[in-house]
């Protein structure tokens, strides 16, 4: 292994072939990108924490756990790093597999140095996206989380369109009352508006609905002589 666990956005590789292993770390860093490189999938795992931003290059092949195996693994444990493929042994049916399974990306060796940061830089910018989308989810989650079960329910009716009589109505309360609680969650949430509050509720559906949201299509698989 070489470097040091930090926080900053990292470069993770894990390949049995210890020259892979060092002219990778070498190509990040002309590119002034960190790296740590693995030579089996149980050395990954007892250091990685997935709080950690990064990327993963990953060997398919390897001695002990296979790069498939990892993939399932981390998935299982609810890790979500983008993950890069790399194989000298690659084909269309295993690449459908691993990017089906959630993989970014599978590249056959050789490759060359551009393709490789291309797909790095993809990596670690899609694995900024994710720690932003969950950054975001997790503030509205809390926020709608604050509410009563009767506040969160009518806030939901509120942002559905409803106007406080119809809740009324279809809830058996008093305008009245469905205003109060109206009102209470809206101090709880923060808002000062219908308008935002409906925004808030909406975006909290939304996030809640993108953690289902279906694979992008597999790419196919990609080669090319390194230079």
């Amino acid at each position: 292994m070489s470097g040091a666990l930090q926080q900053a956005p990292t470069v993770f590789v894990v390949d049995d072939d210890p020259d892979i292993r060092s002219s990778i770390a070498l190509l990040m860093k002309s590119v002034r990108l960190r790296t740590q490189t693995f030579a089996a999938a149980d050395e990954f795992l007892a250091a990685y924490l997935p709080d950690q931003p990064g990327c993963l290059l990953l060997d398919v092949r390897m001695p002990g756990m296979s790069g498939l195996g990892l993939q399932t693994l981390l998935a299982e444990r609810g890790a979500e790093v983008p993950i890069v493929f790399l194989s000298g042994h690659g084909d269309i049916p295993m690449a459908l597999r691993a990017v089906r399974a959630g993989a970014l990306d599978f590249l056959e060796k050789p490759f060359r140095d551009q393709t490789l940061i291309d797909a790095v830089r993809v990596a670690l910018a899609e694995d900024e996206a994710r720690r932003r989308t969950r950054r975001e989810r997790d503030a509205v989650t809390a926020l709608v989380a604050s509410m009563s079960p009767r506040e969160a329910e009518i806030a939901g009716f509120v942002a559905d369109g409803l106007s406080s009589p119809e809740i009324a109505r279809k809830l058996r309360l008093s305008p009245r009352t469905v205003e109060m609680h109206r009102a209470r969650a809206m101090r709880r949430l923060g808002v000062e508006s219908v308008a935002e509050l409906t925004r808030l509720i909406l975006a909290a559906r939304a996030l809640a609905a993108s953690t289902a949201a279906p694979p992008r299509p597999p790419r196919r698989s990609r080669r090319g002589a390194r230079g």
